[in-house]
């Protein structure tokens, strides 16, 4: 074709390259590939631009061990509380306010952390921190995502939607405990545990102390994943002035985690000899044991970043089978 170039596009998208005149190319089709590359323009907040880009890498949205594991300490309170049937309807509000407070999390996180996370290798292309999206940008998608969660609370009895600003504090305090706390992977634990108190209290109007032995077994375990996650950045951390707890244990650090470990797994020992759980909870109990011992084995010695962010991972796994512990333990008790 006279005056045209060969334009080619993913065979998922048209099977095939076509020739189109360059001059011609509608502006729906160029809509459509900009939607595919997640780089179309959103509508505005409050006015602001925004892409669907920045705000899949704002909420990381590719990226959801942070959600699983802020979700899995819920679980195990809903499961328990709920005699081995947690209320559907409470399970869906429960999931969708996990996705939900977990993305508030981490765009809180980034508005606080935007200067420093430029000075980090890791983290220096995220939207803020490369500039690619606004401050107030965010900081509008942060209020849109409380509004979210806000609805999401009146769901819940009254007791429950009393406790609810505990976590919003706790989730906005904590990028600023990593400036002033010298562990404040404690404060994230916190964070993630205070979702095992609302849901106990969802469904059995009360904070029972299963659920108290759930939240404090939450606060170790995320010490211990956390400190491992904090492998990939401890020279930046020491840089630019954050503290973490891989810092803090120093060469500890290994006996520190398994501790920390150790206890998480104590306390929901000691959560399923208080609800009566059968045999097959303390068998998985045993196995998340043994994969615990092994990391704590692994991070004797020093580990690339990358195999810190794999070990990291691997917890999804333990909160996914530590579940199925307490499911079949309530069941079959």
């Amino acid at each position: 074709m006279a005056g045209a170039r060969l334009i080619c596009v993913p065979d998922a998208l048209y099977k095939k390259c076509e020739p189109i005149a360059t001059k011609t190319l509608t502006a729906a089709s160029l809509t459509l590939w900009s939607l595919i590359r997640y780089r179309a323009p959103m509508a505005a907040l409050g006015g602001l631009s925004l892409s669907w880009s920045d705000l899949a890498d704002l909420i990381r949205l590719r990226n959801q061990t942070g959600s699983l594991l802020l979700l899995f300490p819920t679980l195990w309170a809903l499961v328990l509380a709920g005699d081995g049937h947690p209320p559907l309807s409470l399970t869906a509000i429960f999931v969708a306010g996990v996705f939900v407070m977990r993305s508030a999390g981490v765009t809180v996180n980034d508005l606080w952390d935007r200067d420093l996370d430029r000075r980090v290798q890791r983290t220096r292309e995220r939207p803020l921190a490369s500039g690619r999206m606004q401050p107030r940008a965010a900081a509008a998608v942060f209020l849109a995502l409380i509004g979210i969660a806000t609805s999401l609370v009146f769901l819940l009895n009254p007791f429950t939607i009393t406790l609810a600003p505990v976590a919003l504090l706790l989730a906005v305090l904590y990028p600023l405990a990593k400036r002033v706390l010298p562990l404040p992977q404690a404060i994230l634990g916190m964070a993630f545990g205070w979702g095992a108190i609302m849901a106990w209290s969802a469904v059995r109007n009360e904070i029972g102390w299963p659920a108290v032995g759930l939240f404090v077994a939450t606060i170790f375990w995320a010490i211990g994943y956390d400190t491992i996650y904090a492998l990939q950045d401890q020279e930046d951390d020491q840089r630019v002035g954050v503290h973490s707890a891989a810092l803090f244990f120093g060469p500890w650090l290994w006996l520190s985690v398994g501790s920390a470990l150790s206890a998480t797994v104590a306390l929901l020992g000691l959560v399923g000899l208080a609800t009566g759980l059968a045999w097959p909870f303390y068998m998985t109990l045993l196995l998340t044991g043994v994969l615990f011992a092994w990391q704590v084995r692994r991070i004797r010695h020093p580990v690339a970043p990358a195999q810190a962010f794999a070990l990291f991972k691997q917890h999804v796994w333990a909160g996914a089978l530590i579940l199925a512990g307490f499911w079949s333990g309530v069941l079959l008790r």
